[in-house]
């Protein structure tokens, strides 16, 4: 259970504006929040993600709004190479979005990714005054197992020092012979 938590914590708290809530993945920009999903519709493990890409090629975004305010503005949507250094954005985009407003609360958009890497989603919801989030992900890159493998350890030593407290509070309460 510990180690449950101690990676939805981990996963929470790895992807910026992203954040896993009661099965919601949701993007926060500003003061305002969006449902966001995504899928690969020809990949065999074609289930839902809001994270990491598990895979390269097709992939299907969908951002659902979910304060009605952001029908009325403009929303951008970019995903650049994380390069380090976002200095000249039309160079490291693989992906743009214009500004638009979306009546309807809902934007969705398709890319192929066709290399693997570290990427950068950029989203700009505003008119004068623009709020943007920035989350990064990774497309075809296993999910590193370390936090798993902290976790286990963690849970381990956890185990020994409770056995090794509680024997030796044991040896203490018996009588002397």
């Amino acid at each position: 259970m510990l180690a449950a938590l101690t990676l939805q914590v981990v996963q929470a708290h790895a992807h910026g504006g992203l954040s896993m809530d009661e099965d919601m993945c949701k993007l926060r920009v500003g003061r305002y929040l969006m449902h966001f999903v995504g899928y690969q519709p020809d990949s065999a493990a074609a289930t839902e993600f809001c994270e990491d890409i598990p895979e390269t090629g097709r992939t299907v975004v969908v951002l659902d709004y979910l304060n009605d305010e952001l029908r009325d503005l403009p929303t951008e949507v970019r995903i650049i190479r994380d390069t380090g250094s976002e200095a000249n954005l039309d160079d490291i985009t693989v992906f743009h979005l214009p500004p638009a407003v979306h009546p309807a609360g809902t934007l969705h958009f398709e890319h192929v990714f066709p290399d693997a890497g570290q990427y950068v989603g950029l989203v700009t919801v505003g008119g004068p005054e623009k709020l943007v989030s920035r989350f990064p992900f990774s497309v075809g890159k296993p999910r590193s197992t370390l936090p798993m493998i902290l976790a286990g350890v963690l849970i381990v030593a956890a185990g020994v020092a409770l056995y090794v407290f509680s024997a030796r509070r044991r040896e203490r309460s018996l009588p002397s012979k």
